[in-house]
């Protein structure tokens, strides 16, 4: 079938993703850019860099009154998802969503059963997922056996311009739900269980941030197949940059890690596309001999294949494109993207009360 059909796509967002997504949209064939929407000076400047050409806005309701798009890619903050999102589909337009798909549970439901009522696409920005070493993570963390050890972090020492952003995000989110989504999700992968409790920890270290947020998580998840696994953000000046890049499981048969032997540098915890790097996979088998030495040595599987930032983004809006024009059906893994958002809430919960959180 050939699709001769620009989609054209309404920009609403400006910061750090939504200029990487618009220069995906930028240089696609098949999308459109027919507006940038932000409240600040941030659409000038991805204007500039776009080469000055795009229509500019400061209100979503107008831009997209203004611009009828076929599609709106959002990367505002959390705590306007729902509302772009669901005005969007109501628009006509398919929606392309930065995670969280939205700030509360109940507004991440309120989004995708409007997507299924309107016959709408909705692709929620899990980057992790349109990785090749991550996605081999998850897949060869399924030889190790069960139960298994799940152990990631994400911790950033943030200053300048991203000590900006991450309090920006605070007003409406914690760390270990903005970021913690992504690696909840890894873990539900590689277990293919339900999760039955979650505890987590927290500790406010600022402040510059809401009083009743923190800008230090732990959390720990219990998996109905006796697999277990944590996570931990942390972000701010005062955060520690000693082992800031954990991303570790083990099984009864042995342990794959990735390695990220530069992006895990000193000087890159805040560095965005440092985050997604991978370089290599280390895989180690726990057979012993009859002397307890280990039979095979560790291996290193080096993919060839390491997008960066960028073209991981240009991925997610291929993917996105592709469920337009083929009518893909997205319920499963939007159904995911609801389950790692409430594991993280659920999280929050924990760090607020002080009690563990059980799920039926």
């Amino acid at each position: 079938m050939e699709h001769t059909k620009k989609v054209r796509v309404l920009v609403v967002g400006c910061g750090n993703m939504g200029a990487s997504h618009a220069a995906a949209y930028h240089g696609i064939d098949e999308f459109e850019i027919c507006g940038l929407v932000a409240r600040g000076s941030s659409k000038d400047r991805l204007n500039e860099q776009l080469g000055g050409a795009y229509a500019l806005f400061d209100d979503f309701a107008t831009a997209l009154a203004e611009t009828r798009p076929d599609a709106v890619c959002i990367s505002t903050y959390p705590d306007t998802h729902e509302e772009y999102a669901i005005q969007a589909m109501e628009h006509g337009c398919h929606v392309f969503t930065e995670k969280p798909l939205a700030d509360t549970l109940e507004g991440a439901r309120r989004v995708a059963a409007t997507a299924e009522r309107l016959g709408r696409k909705l692709v929620i920005g899990y980057i992790l997922r349109y990785h090749p070493s991550w996605q081999r993570f998850v897949e060869l963390s399924g030889g190790l056996g069960k139960p298994l050890v799940m152990r990631m972090n994400l911790n950033q020492q943030s200053h300048g311009r991203m000590w900006d952003v991450h309090r920006n995000l605070m007003k409406s989110l914690s760390p270990i739900v903005d970021c913690g989504v992504h690696y909840i999700d890894v873990m539900c992968q590689m277990t293919g269980s339900k999760p039955v409790q979650v505890n987590a920890i927290g500790a406010r270290l600022t402040d510059d941030i809401p009083a009743d947020n923190y800008n230090y998580g732990q959390l720990q998840i219990r998996f109905e197949d006796g697999s277990v696994g944590w996570y931990e953000a942390g972000w701010g000046p005062m955060v520690s940059e000693t082992a800031f890049f954990v991303k570790d499981v083990f099984g009864p048969k042995g342990s794959l890690s990735i390695v990220a032997k530069d992006a895990g540098g000193v000087g890159n915890s805040d560095n965005v596309s440092a985050h997604t790097k991978t370089e290599s996979l280390r895989l180690h088998l726990a057979d012993l001999d009859d002397r307890n030495a280990f039979v095979k040595p560790d291996e290193w599987i080096d993919l060839t294949d390491e997008p960066d930032h960028q073209e991981l983004c240009n991925r997610e809006q291929r993917f996105f494109l592709r469920a337009i024009q083929e009518d893909l059906d997205l319920t499963e893994v939007t159904a995911h993207a609801i389950s790692s958002l409430q594991i993280a809430l659920a999280c929050d919960e924990s760090v607020k009360t002080g009690k563990s959180v059980y799920f039926d």
